[in-house]
């Protein structure tokens, strides 16, 4: 005979240690973030100020078009970013989240970084 009730089957849930597991990598990753974020950032400056100036250089000094001179970046700055301000002769270089650098162009003086923030 039916008698009209329906069983629920509880959906099966990841298991409690892979949950664990998956918290304390994500906790891990975090740690080492934290530790290593003051180098990761200064090493981005550092890399966005000579991207900068390289930039520079090869966009009023060389006048070369801005989508050339990032092949005379080099390999290692494959998260730099370069754009310019053509009125202000400024070329500016990001890493994303973590450093822009700026440097500008005078008949005088060159190629100038604008000075670090600290």
């Amino acid at each position: 005979m039916a008698t009209g009730k329906t069983v629920h089957h509880r959906e099966r849930q990841p298991s409690r240690w892979k949950r664990n597991l998956a918290l304390l990598a994500l906790l891990a990753l975090v740690l080492a973030l934290a530790v290593c974020w003051r180098s990761l950032a200064a090493r981005a400056t550092i890399d966005a100020s000579v991207a900068a100036r390289v930039g520079c250089a090869c966009r009023y000094v060389a006048q070369r078009d801005l989508d050339v001179c990032e092949g005379d970046l080099g390999e290692g700055s494959g998260f730099v970013f370069l754009s310019e301000d053509a009125a202000a002769k400024q070329v500016i270089a990001r890493v994303p989240l973590l450093a822009h650098q700026t440097a500008s162009y005078s008949a005088e003086a060159g190629c100038r970084l604008e000075p670090w923030e600290r």
